[in-house]
């Protein structure tokens, strides 16, 4: 696992042993950045379910002003923190946090932060034949919090199963859906 583009890329990612995290492959995150474009150019990105925080050093390597990763597991919180130094990416401007994903959130917004970009690839969900997810996916999606962390005019991308049919509801509304193999990221905007 390596970061792809910009001025880290190349750089080898280390990933934690077993079976706790499940990273973006490269070719997914090339598809990702790819379709994003000029959105990350000076963004303030926020990575959820950090892992090995190869969204958010992607985000600084590409350009993007700032990051904040959020991780839960303190052990994985080393391994980021060691791919940014790795990748000369540590600093001021890269801020990692050892919490809950949804502690995360409701603390940003109060502390009135805002993202150009936020960018999630939670653990995979159950198959949810013939009922509601209950993924982390769909659960961000339902967060109250959540819209109110995206910037007008700013993207929520965000990983699934192709099993876990989410349900999308306003404020947002896709943009684009990429797939690669058993995972599909949604490109989300909120509607105007």
């Amino acid at each position: 696992m390596r970061i792809i583009g910009g001025t880290a890329a190349g750089t080898i990612l280390k990933v934690p042993k077993g079976f706790d995290v499940r990273p973006t492959p490269d070719l997914v995150r090339q598809a990702i950045f790819n379709s994003l474009g000029r959105f990350v150019i000076d963004a303030e990105a926020l990575e959820l379910f950090g892992g090995t925080g190869a969204l958010s050093l992607e985000c600084l390597s590409r350009g993007a002003r700032s990051a904040v990763c959020i991780e839960k597991a303190g052990k994985h919180a080393q391994f980021i923190r060691q791919n940014a130094r790795a990748a000369r990416l540590e600093g001021g401007n890269y801020d990692v946090r050892i919490k809950d994903a949804f502690v995360g959130l409701r603390q940003l917004a109060e502390m009135g932060r805002a993202f150009d970009l936020i960018l999630a690839d939670p653990p995979f969900g159950e198959k949810n034949v013939n009922r509601r997810s209950t993924s982390f996916s769909q659960k961000l999606l339902d967060d109250e919090t959540l819209p109110s962390l995206l910037k007008e005019g700013g993207r929520l991308v965000l990983g699934h199963t192709k099993r876990d049919t989410l349900e999308m509801m306003a404020p947002w509304e896709p943009v684009k859906t990429l797939k690669h193999g058993d995972s599909l990221f949604e490109i989300l905007q909120k509607a105007a």
